[in-house]
């Protein structure tokens, strides 16, 4: 069985499958000082009470955007799963894919398996919307070769920010309202939060389509995405495990590629 690790900003996903089916998937949040212990006695257990082996994981495959925390999660497979994982950016990992970037370097590993899961789903050019810490839209070609996109704050971020800025302003939760016209301050906070992410998915879409010069299917993933695919038609696909599915896919590719060399 295959262990898939996605290291995120605010979360860490844990998944196990066999071959394409999804045995078990678990979260944690993202703590740059946690071990590989505190990692391993934590995951361990709870595939066990999914009734799963630990001993049945024979590879590993995870993307990371956030660096200080490889070395935790590569020893993590090394000491409780004997596999060296595969880890997406490494030098020799195959993608399949043509970034047509000015920096390619510079794009995080978690949008390139988005596209490559996308495009390996869905047929022509592709938006992809992630709804995570940061809000991300990437585009992706009829042929599955990545063309950059736009990064923007994510809803939590934006509305802890604006608590946190403004003095008479309190924290509240992200939710459709009732209304767009808030009667009262959190009520309008809620509306303008919500209702101008609304906008700005609508908007964005409409001029990366303007700018690409041909349809898109949009396509959405994270946490979040139900709560705003259900305000807007510009959605066409929810995905909520595309992430994981890309790194099963990466992995695949990788180890044909490596069957092929030895054949």
């Amino acid at each position: 069985m295959l262990l898939v690790i996605d290291s995120g900003n605010t979360n860490i996903v844990f998944a196990v499958y066999d071959g394409e089916k999804a045995m078990g998937e678990w979260r944690s949040s993202t703590r740059s000082d946690c071990t590989a212990d505190e990692y391993g006695v934590w995951l361990t257990q709870l595939m066990q009470l999914k009734g799963l082996n630990p001993q049945d994981i024979s590879a590993a495959v995870m993307a990371s955007v956030v660096p200080a925390n490889v070395f935790a999660l590569k020893t993590l497979c090394r000491t409780y799963f004997h596999t060296e994982p595969l880890v997406i950016g490494e030098p020799g990992v195959r993608l399949d894919l043509q970034i047509m970037l000015d920096r390619p370097e510079e794009v995080g590993a978690d949008r390139l398996v988005n596209a490559i899961a996308a495009h390996t789903r869905y047929k022509g050019s592709l938006v992809v919307i992630d709804f995570g810490t940061a809000t991300t839209f990437d585009v992706v070609d009829r042929q599955g070769n990545y063309h950059g996109g736009c990064i923007c704050p994510g809803i939590n971020l934006s509305l802890e920010a604006l608590h946190m800025a403004a003095a008479q302003l309190p924290r509240v939760a992200v939710g459709r309202p009732l209304s767009v016209i808030g009667k009262a301050t959190v009520p309008a906070m809620k509306s303008g939060v919500y209702w101008g992410y609304v906008g700005l998915i609508e908007g964005l879409v409409s001029r990366i389509s303007k700018e690409f010069g041909e349809p898109m299917t949009v396509v959405a993933t994270g946490g979040l995405a139900p709560l705003f695919a259900e305000a807007t038609d510009v959605i066409h696909h929810l995905d909520s495990d595309l992430t994981l599915r890309g790194l099963v896919e990466i992995y695949r590719r990788n180890i044909t590629e490596e069957k092929l060399k030895r054949a």
